[in-house]
């Protein structure tokens, strides 16, 4: 496979844009000498505003298991090479490559917007996702505070929340989180690839470390803040042996649960993980692509309900056993978190309570 940049972008999952299949027209690099290779090249993240008319989405797939999502960010910072949810920027008019981790939109009303659709009497309080697309915890988070004020707002309604995240940010919102927990309203997942560093560092490059993220674990534990791991996505032939390894460090950390999905290269995301792998593996890069479309029915993504997500086949199958024999043995007592919600009050926003 031929290279489409001259320089490795370290720092970045991506390597390149690949086309935008909304776009007309598109930017090339045919000559690596000519002017353009500064534009292609850029590597400042760059953020932008955005006031969406609504905030809740509702998830189609049961393979989730929670109905309704929220995303205050879209693209993300963090990088990771294998994220389903890199196509989703190309509704927004970039590139599901480098633009995803360079070009982040910020949803500036977030907060407002949520609390209206709380104060519609005829919303059914049901879990919501924080969040199912990008993490709500990446870098620009530190500086906006829409998560922070997010989950204040599920307390002030008492409307349970679940968050999924990577990073080590979360520890900044411990008092919200252990007043959420008090109410049996939140639950967690760390994201935890795997226990090699370096490998870390190309897949995920610029989330929180692996011993980071224990400490996440352990730090939410101590607070009597329900959490578990996320062994996802699992790449056979990259991360598949790192299963014991990832949820005997959660379980002695505190976690009560794990979960798993195996790698599925949708959309853009098949152009852009191939790229990555020939560059940063090239001796084993067939054997990984092979092993992946084994899990998958000969292809690289399924779009199949139930199976999508675990794959099939003798590979899928080998992981999954090795994923439930790992949780069996350092998690024998996994706890099954039930969601309150029975507390919501709808009319929590009459109080002419000042969050912020």
């Amino acid at each position: 496979m031929e290279s489409r940049i001259i320089n490795y972008f370290k720092g970045r999952g991506a390597q390149f844009n690949p086309h935008s299949r909304f776009q007309k027209n598109q930017y090339v690099q045919e000559h690596v000498e000519g002017l353009d290779e500064e534009f292609l090249q850029k590597e400042k993240t760059e953020i932008s505003y955005t006031y969406p008319k609504t905030i809740i989405n509702k998830v189609e797939s049961t393979d989730i298991g929670l109905g309704y999502s929220l995303n205050p960010y879209q693209g993300c910072e963090h990088g990771c090479i294998y994220c389903y949810a890199r196509n989703s920027h190309e509704f927004w008019g970039y590139s599901a490559g480098l633009d995803f981790e360079r070009k982040i939109i910020v949803k500036k009303n977030a907060v407002e917007l949520l609390e209206s659709h709380f104060s519609q009497k005829n919303w059914k309080p049901k879990p919501i996702m924080l969040s199912g697309n990008t993490d709500c915890y990446q870098p620009i988070e530190r500086e906006t505070e829409l998560t922070r004020n997010i989950l204040k707002t599920c307390l002030k309604y008492k409307h349970p929340i679940s968050i999924i995240t990577k990073n080590s940010l979360i520890t900044r919102d411990i008092d919200v989180l252990t007043e959420l927990a008090e109410y049996n309203l939140v639950h967690v997942m760390i994201s935890i690839t795997g226990t090699d560093e370096k490998m870390r560092q190309l897949l995920e490059p610029r989330t929180a470390t692996y011993k980071n993220r224990i400490t996440v674990l352990e730090t939410l534990s101590k607070h009597g803040i329900p959490c578990g791991v996320m062994v996802a996505p699992i790449i056979p032939g990259i991360n598949n042996h790192e299963i014991p390894g990832v949820i005997e460090a959660a379980a002695a950390a505190g976690a009560t649960s794990a979960g798993i999905t195996i790698v599925r290269l949708n959309g853009s995301v098949e152009h852009i993980f191939k790229d990555w792998l020939v560059k940063n593996f090239p001796d084993r890069a067939d054997k990984v692509w092979h092993q992946i479309m084994d899990c998958h029915g000969g292809k690289v993504s399924d779009s199949r309900k139930s199976v999508r997500m675990k794959g099939e086949g003798k590979i899928a199958e080998s992981i999954m056993q090795l994923f439930k024999i790992s949780r069996d043995r350092f998690m024998p007592s996994e706890y099954k978190f039930e969601f309150n919600c029975s507390d919501f009050n709808f009319k929590a926003g009459d109080k002419q309570l000042s969050l912020f």
